[in-house]
C-alpha cells in the first residue's frame, strides 16, 4: 500500500510537492480552504474581465521546465508562452521619457548609454555577472537543504561569497555600475518581487536581472492561472486528490509524529506524512498545539515581513493605448517609499506602483475594445485601512495613473473596481500581517537562516512555500517543493534533481 501524503494548502508550492510525491507513487490529497486552487495565484471573473489577482509575471522560464521534466511533461504542450515585447515599460515622476526595457541586450545598452554616458558597456559587464551569479545559485545552491551554518558557510561559499556578493546590499552592489538615479531605481525594482528592500537585501539577488534582461518576461496566453491549472493537471495526471473547500484546523500529532489532519467540518484525514503549504506561521501557531511547535509566537512577531499591497482590479470601457501589457511607475523620492513600507508603516504619501494590462497582449481576459487592469502599490504589512481610507487612496493613486502616465481622462474609462489589500491576504491566504509575499528576503532571513522545511518537533511534518527555503517567487515556490522532496528521501546533493 502506498505511503499516504496531505498537503495542507494548494498554492505553487503544494501543488509542486502534489506532483511530485504522486509521480514517485505515493498517496496523494491536496487540501485547499478556497473555493479555487492556487493560492495568492488566484483568479475571478467579474462582467466580462478575467483577473489574475496574484502573481503576473513569468520569469526563468528554466526553473518552470525543469520541474516539468521531472514529472516527463513537456511545459510547452500545457502553456501557450508568449515572449513580451518590449519586456516592460516605465514611467518616472515628473519625468516625461519612459523607458522601455526589451531583454535584448543590444537594444537595452544602447537605452541605458542614452542615459549615462558609459552605462551601455556596464549594463553588459551587469548582467554578466548577474548570469554567473544565477548559474551558481541555481547549481550549487538554491536546490541545497541547509540544517546548519556549518551547511551553508561551507568552502564553496567562503570562496565564491565575494563572487556572489552575499555580504554586501543590492543598491551599494547597483551604484557601483550606475550613478545616474533612474538606472540604479531600473536594476533595483525587482527586490519588490523579493519583498524586500535594495538598501537591505544582499547583492547576491541582482541574480534577478539575469531573469529579466538576460531570459526575458513571458506570458501563459489565458493568464498567470492557466500555469495553476497546468500544475494541477500533471498531480492529477499522476494520481493526486486536489480538494477545494477543505479547510484544515489542526494537523493530528501522536507521539511526536504526524498522523494525519482535522478538518473544520469534523473530518479527519489519515497520513503518513504531512506536508504545509498554508502560511508557516499559521501552521506553526494555529494547526499546531505548544509543545508541537518549532517556532514560538514571539519568533513571529521579529520577523520582518515582506510588504503587503493595495491592489484594484479594473475594467475600463476603452483600450489603452498608452500602456503595454507591465508598467512600473518609481516615485522620486526611492528610499523614502521604500522607508514608508519598512520603517515608517504607512500609505505611501507618493507611491511607486505597478500596472499590468493582459488584455494588451491577450484580448481573451476582457471584452472585446476593453482593458483589464491590475493595479498594485506595495504597502507595509500590518496597516489597518478603513473602507474610508480605501476610496480615499484610490483616488490618489488612480489620479497618479492618469498624471504620470498620461492617460486623459483615465478615471472617467473605468467601469469595473474592486479594492484588494491587507485584511483580503489575512482572511483569504491566514497571511501573517496580511503580507503579500511571506517572509522578507532580507540577509537575516534568507538561506540558512529562513525557517527550515522540516518540523524540530514533529516527525513526518514539512514545509513547502515562500515561508521556507528558497523564498518567495513562483519558480522558487515549485523549488522548495523540490527540497521537501528531497528531505523526504534524504538526497543531500546541492543539484537540481535529474529525476525522481
Amino acid at each position: 500500500m502506498s505511503e499516504k501524503v496531505v498537503i495542507i494548502g494548494s498554492g505553487i508550492g503544494g501543488l509542486g510537492a502534489a506532483g511530485l510525491f504522486a509521480k514517485k507513487g505515493y498517496d496523494v490529497t491536496v487540501l485547499e480552504k478556497n473555493q479555487n486552487p492556487g493560492g495568492r495565484a488566484n483568479v475571478f471573473e467579474a462582467e466580462g474581465f478575467r483577473f489574475d489577482m496574484g502573481p503576473s509575471w513569468y520569469l526563468a522560464p528554466d526553473l518552470f521546465e525543469h520541474y516539468f521534466s521531472l514529472l516527463g511533461e513537456d511545459i510547452n504542450e500545457h502553456l501557450d508562452l508568449e515572449r513580451l515585447t518590449p519586456s516592460y515599460r516605465i514611467f518616472f515622476k515628473d519625468d516625461d521619457e519612459d523607458v522601455d526595457i526589451h531583454s535584448n541586450i543590444d537594444v537595452d545598452s544602447q537605452t541605458f548609454e542614452e542615459i549615462e554616458a558609459g552605462a551601455g558597456e556596464k549594463l553588459k559587464a551587469y548582467l554578466n555577472q548577474s548570469e554567473y551569479q544565477y548559474k551558481v545559485a541555481t547549481e550549487h545552491f538554491m536546490y541545497k537543504n541547509y540544517d546548519t551554518v556549518f551547511d551553508f558557510f561551507n568552502k564553496r561559499v567562503m570562496t565564491e561569497g565575494q563572487k556572489l556578493s552575499v555580504f554586501s546590499k543590492m543598491h551599494s552592489f547597483v551604484s557601483r555600475f550606475f550613478k545616474t538615479k533612474k538606472l540604479q531605481q531600473i536594476m533595483e525594482y525587482t527586490m519588490v518581487f523579493l519583498g524586500t528592500s535594495p538598501y537591505e537585501a544582499p547583492a547576491l539577488y541582482n541574480l534577478m536581472s539575469h531573469m529579466d534582461f538576460n531570459q526575458g518576461v513571458f506570458y501563459p496566453k489565458g493568464g498567470f492561472y492557466e500555469l495553476i491549472k497546468a500544475l494541477v493537471r500533471v498531480a492529477e495526471k499522476n494520481g493526486a486528490v486536489v480538494r477545494t473547500n477543505a479547510d484544515v484546523a489542526e494537523i493530528l500529532v501522536e507521539n511526536r509524529k504526524a498522523t494525519g489532519v482535522k478538518l473544520a467540518d469534523g473530518e479527519t484525514i489519515s497520513a503518513d506524512l504531512v506536508i504545509s503549504n498554508a502560511d508557516m506561521w499559521f501552521t506553526e501557531t494555529q494547526l499546531l498545539d505548544n509543545r508541537s511547535r518549532t517556532y514560538s509566537e514571539s519568533y513571529w512577531q521579529k520577523r520582518v515581513m515582506a510588504p503587503s499591497a493595495f491592489i484594484m482590479y479594473l475594467g475600463t470601457k476603452q483600450k489603452i493605448p498608452e500602456l503595454i501589457h507591465h508598467n512600473l511607475f518609481f516615485s522620486r523620492d526611492w528610499r523614502k517609499n521604500f522607508d514608508d513600507i519598512y520603517k515608517d508603516p504607512k500609505l505611501p504619501e507618493e507611491p511607486s506602483l505597478y500596472v499590468c494590462a493582459p488584455s494588451v497582449t491577450d484580448q481573451g481576459v476582457a471584452p472585446d475594445g476593453k482593458e483589464n487592469l491590475f493595479v498594485l502599490v506595495p504597502i507595509a504589512s500590518g496597516l489597518e485601512i478603513s473602507d474610508e481610507e480605501k476610496d480615499k487612496y484610490s483616488e490618489v493613486v488612480l489620479k497618479l495613473i492618469e498624471e504620470e502616465m498620461s492617460i486623459e481622462g483615465f478615471r472617467e474609462m473605468i467601469e469595473y473596481k474592486r479594492i484588494y489589500t491587507v485584511e483580503n491576504f489575512a482572511k483569504d491566504y491566514n497571511s501573517l500581517r496580511g503580507s503579500a509575499l511571506g517572509l522578507a528576503h532580507n540577509l537575516w532571513q534568507t538561506a540558512i537562516f529562513r525557517p527550515k522545511n522540516q518540523s524540530k518537533k514533529v516527525d513526518n511534518l514539512f514545509y513547502v512555500g515562500a515561508g521556507t527555503s528558497p523564498g518567495i517567487g513562483t519558480q522558487i515556490c515549485l523549488i522548495s517543493a523540490e527540497l521537501a522532496y528531497k528531505r523526504v528521501h534524504g538526497i543531500t546533493s546541492p543539484e537540481p534533481l535529474k529525476s525522481l
